[in-house]
């Protein structure tokens, strides 16, 4: 089973770190990450949502994600 979990992070520059040291535990388990945040008239603006790509361990990724940030899950 697969699943895609979408991450809304609102403060992209306290948050950076800890998302990527999460992401970095599973990462033989993600197959695709995307980042995307909008860059605002002439600024990088400070929120953004990140799409994963889960392959295994689905729910406990899903798990500890959801404790720091507003997750939401599509498995297929």
């Amino acid at each position: 089973m697969k699943a895609i979990i979408g991450i809304q992070v609102d403060n992209r520059v306290s948050e950076a770190v800890k998302l990527q040291e999460i992401l970095t535990q599973y990462g033989c388990y993600i197959g695709t990450r995307l980042g995307l945040h909008d860059m605002g008239e002439y600024k990088c603006l400070n929120y953004g949502i990140v799409i994963i790509e889960v392959i295994d361990k689905i729910n406990e990724i899903y798990d500890t994600l959801a404790k720091h940030w507003n997750v939401q899950i599509m498995k297929f």
